[in-house]
């Protein structure tokens, strides 16, 4: 990376016990270890970022997370329950970020080089957001989401979200309605956006658990042997196909 770029580089893994889908799904166990920590090893791996932490609530029920950061030697930022947006931001602000990579505790098949597509992606753009998943042209699976924005852009939302939705889901406010902000929507080289790879309910629990185990505990594999492992596996695909997607706009 080029000594002009921004510094640091780091992603910010949103987490809580209080989904109310699947409570306490970023600690439940796959294959030997919890979900939350999945995703951080997984995240770790990519080569643009400078630092990875958590940032979870300052409800008693989210102690677990901050106790198993603390274990693991993961950093951890602790926050409003409520408005996650004010939560991140703070966040960003204590791990000094420059730029700023969302990630979500509950997609633990996040794979890091999509992280380094998308945050090149954004460094080599003019853009203040940069994201794979965003509503309308989706082609990654949900599960491997990944936003970036300059300080600067989460800022601004930070100041002028007013929407509920807006303030739980910390990004909408930089791309809905187009136009406020330079939006880049990174694309797969293949269209799957239709596959479903994140964990909100227990048949999701199920699926990703399966993958894990197909891989017999080494989580080295990336998103496109997943891809190939559902082609090959119709039964396993068939755990979660039922489960509805979420909306940007719907309350966790």
């Amino acid at each position: 990376m080029g000594s002009g770029e921004p510094r640091p580089i780091v992603a910010i893994v949103q987490a809580r016990m209080g989904s109310k889908r699947l409570p306490g799904k970023v600690l439940m166990d796959i294959e030997g270890s919890p979900m939350l920590l999945r995703v951080v090893e997984r995240a770790r791996r990519a080569q643009t970022l400078d630092r990875i932490g958590v940032a979870t609530t300052d409800l008693p029920t989210d102690d677990a997370v901050a106790e198993m950061c603390a274990r693991q030697g993961i950093d951890c930022f602790r926050g409003s329950s409520v408005d996650v947006l004010d939560r991140f931001y703070r966040a960003a602000l204590a791990f000094h970020a420059a730029v700023v990579v969302r990630l979500t505790g509950d997609c633990p098949l996040i794979d890091p080089g999509v992280i380094d597509q998308t945050v090149r992606a954004f460094l080599e753009s003019d853009a203040d957001f940069a994201a794979n998943r965003l509503p309308e042209g989706r082609t990654f699976p949900v599960g491997l989401d990944t936003e970036v924005c300059s300080l600067a852009a989460l800022e601004r939302a930070w100041r002028e979200a007013s929407a509920a939705y807006e303030r739980e889901h910390v990004m909408p406010f930089l791309y809905d309605p187009p136009g406020r902000f330079r939006v880049l929507q990174v694309h797969a080289p293949v269209d799957l956006g239709h596959l479903r790879w994140t964990v909100d309910t227990p048949q999701d629990l199920e699926f990703v658990r399966g993958v894990f185990a197909a891989f017999a505990g080494n989580d080295h594999f990336t998103w496109m042997q997943v891809a190939d492992l559902v082609a090959r596996d119709p039964g396993l695909a068939a755990r979660n196909a039922g489960v509805p997607h979420r909306r940007h706009t719907d309350a966790e």
